[in-house]
């Protein structure tokens, strides 16, 4: 690589991969460590090809959520499966990983903007503002939708297709489109534990030893051609598990099996570390 050597967007790659690594080292810890990111499906990571590859996810933090799937994709390309023990996988990072960001939250401060050097891909928002829903309509920015297809054409794309970190919203249909018109490998990833464990942005601890999940499921299957978008959108919101079906009451002997499951991996957790 050339000290100087720039991706499509005028980044350095050489500047890049170090704040990827030093990034890493400084997070690695709350993922493994304070806290532990349980992760299933990493296996597919491998599979896929190096470019037109889109991620969608649910949202639970500003940073955190990206942060923790630069950890998961580097560690499953250097070969571990579910763990991101040893952080050695960060020395040779994937440098064409992009994620998309509100322009508004990147520029808000000096560390969002050293993460957006790292590969944002920063948009407009059409539908809020400062944190208010926006009534009026927006046009969406050409220029943010170009921006999107040339980092598939890149690399790998992170996409939010919710557009906020609030549970249950609906699917924005801009996603739908940018899938119906460059036909990207779409692979869903479902996250939790993110809320319990740090604040909104993503940037300070709230809680230790707070379990993690992080799901990678298998890509979506889409007819490109004769999807609508709405069905595209529907397929998006059952697999990020946020289509409102799943809002269905949950009887509570089953919520009390969760938590009882839940607190004996906490103490199986804080046991191990322990031991450690």
């Amino acid at each position: 690589m050339g000290l100087f050597k720039r991706n499509p967007f005028g980044h350095i790659l050489f500047i890049k991969k170090w704040l990827i690594r030093i990034l890493g080292a400084m997070t690695h810890r709350r993922y493994r460590g304070f806290n532990e990111l349980q992760i299933e499906g990493s296996e597919i990571i491998k599979t896929l090809p190096d470019t037109n590859v889109l991620f969608i996810s649910n949202h639970q933090t500003y940073f955190a959520d990206v942060v923790a799937m630069f950890h998961v994709f580097n560690a499953s390309l250097s070969g571990r499966q579910d763990t991101i023990k040893n952080i050695g996988y960060l020395w040779q990072p994937k440098m064409n990983i992009y994620y998309v960001a509100a322009k508004e939250t990147m520029q808000a401060g000096l560390l969002p903007r050293i993460l957006a050097y790292v590969g944002a891909i920063t948009v407009e928002r059409t539908w809020r503002a400062k944190g208010v829903d926006v009534t009026e309509k927006r046009e969406v920015n050409p220029n943010d939708t170009e921006n999107i297809r040339i980092a598939l054409e890149d690399g790998w794309v992170i996409t939010f297709p919710q557009g906020t970190t609030k549970s249950f919203k609906p699917v924005r249909k801009g996603t739908a489109h940018i899938i119906k018109q460059h036909k990207p490998i779409v692979i869903p990833i479902v996250i939790d534990g993110f809320r319990r464990s740090f604040d909104k942005k993503g940037l300070r601890m709230k809680k230790k030893n707070i379990l993690q999940s992080f799901i990678i499921k298998e890509p979506l299957d889409i007819d490109y051609e004769n999807d609508t978008i709405e069905e595209i959108v529907e397929k998006v919101e059952y697999a990020i598990e946020q289509h409102p079906s799943f809002l269905k009451v949950i009887p509570a002997e089953v919520i009390k099996a969760e938590e009882e499951l839940n607190e004996m991996r906490r103490w199986s957790y804080k046991a191990t570390e322990n031991e450690s």
